[in-house]
């Protein structure tokens, strides 16, 4: 609405300066005022159309674009005063005209060079001063870069939400595009999947204390990448941040290239109470084991407690001695046996008292 104003404030103004030329021209000016009056309306239209179609401006861009013809036309002053002599010896040989169309020829070429070698290395050169990156302070000094599959998770707003988080989180542009593509999907899972990861976005941007950049400064390194998982590693190694995913594939391929990864089913697998082998716990089997014999059931925390000879004991509260515990990234996995007979108490992953008072696990 604001720019709408804008623009019709910016036309309202371009039209009195074309009416004021135009009554300018009847003073003896050799250009007929109604051919000012459409050139000066047609100049404010052409602005308002230019900045229409392009609605995603870069502030990179527009300072590259900017500072190259400022070079350009310092750099064509300079020509000018140096080929001054050779000019002057040459008296009348060179015409003023030919003299003036050189010189603007020789303009329009040093600054489109000046322009388009700004334009291609706005990223390398980031110490020179119009190449500055003004951001907000924030706490942290590497950002966490965000993947799909985390953010399509949802884990990741829980633990922001527990002020674990002081960095600020980085969605690619190419993430983004990628989750939107998920969401408009024709599989109605994969669809369901696409807008949750766009809710937790949304929930993301809401928390206070939690700042959530999309970020869409293209690199030179990307050009020529197409595996988002691949574009991802090369940004964050760039931006000296870390990964934060829970795909095991694009945990390995951020690792070999040296990318801190924060991995979240490391994370929650380091949250999980620690259960060590001879203690024992509680749990209801609901299902038969890959092997023959054995009970499946689970606890609270979605850890898989394995039993044992345990398969004629389906849908009853058990009491487990702990035989083993394996602790990969997809998760923790225990294993068990029956104890003796005894009673049992219906505590879920609450261990019971030991003859100590204390609790086991």
């Amino acid at each position: 609405m604001l720019m709408n104003v804008i623009r019709a404030i910016f036309l309202l103004v371009m039209g009195g300066l074309a009416g004021r030329a135009a009554s300018l021209a009847r003073e003896g000016n050799p250009f007929h005022p109604a051919l000012i009056f459409v050139g000066v309306t047609g100049l404010a239209l052409g602005a308002i159309l230019v900045d229409l179609l392009t609605p995603r401006k870069r502030i990179q861009t527009i300072s590259a674009v900017y500072f190259g013809l400022i070079v350009g036309l310092i750099l064509t002053y300079f020509l000018q005063v140096a080929l001054e002599p050779s000019l002057a010896m040459l008296g009348t040989s060179v015409s003023e005209p030919l003299r003036q169309a050189t010189l603007a020829l020789v303009a329009v070429v040093i600054c489109y060079v000046c322009v388009s070698t700004l334009l291609q290395t706005k990223d390398d050169f980031r110490f020179i001063i119009p190449y500055m990156e003004f951001a907000k302070e924030v706490k942290g000094s590497r950002p966490l870069v965000l993947d799909t599959s985390v953010i399509i998770d949802g884990r990741i707003a829980e633990v922001a939400e527990a002020r674990m988080i002081d960095q600020p989180l980085l969605v690619p542009r190419f993430v983004l595009q990628e989750l939107q593509g998920v969401a408009d999907s024709s599989d109605k899972l994969r669809r369901n999947r696409g807008r949750r990861g766009l809710d937790v976005l949304n929930r993301l941007q809401k928390m206070n204390g939690i700042e959530v950049r999309i970020h869409d400064v293209e690199l030179p390194e990307l050009a020529a990448v197409r595996e988002v998982d691949q574009r991802l590693v090369i940004l964050a190694k760039h931006l000296g941040g870390k990964v934060v995913t829970n795909d095991y594939n694009l945990n390995k391929i951020a690792r070999l290239q040296g990318v801190d990864v924060i991995n979240l089913n490391d994370v929650a697998n380091a949250l999980k109470p620690v259960v060590l082998p001879g203690e024992t716990l509680n749990v209801k089997l609901l299902k038969r084991g890959e092997e023959a014999g054995q009970g499946v059931g689970y606890l609270d925390d979605g850890t898989m407690v394995v039993a044992e000879q345990a398969a004629h004991r389906l849908g009853d509260m058990v009491r487990l001695t702990v035989t083993s515990v394996l602790q990969t990234s997809a998760g923790r996995m225990i294993f068990g046996r029956l104890d003796a007979p005894g009673p049992v108490r219906p505590a879920g992953n609450v261990p019971p008292q030991d003859t100590h008072g204390r609790a086991g696990h």
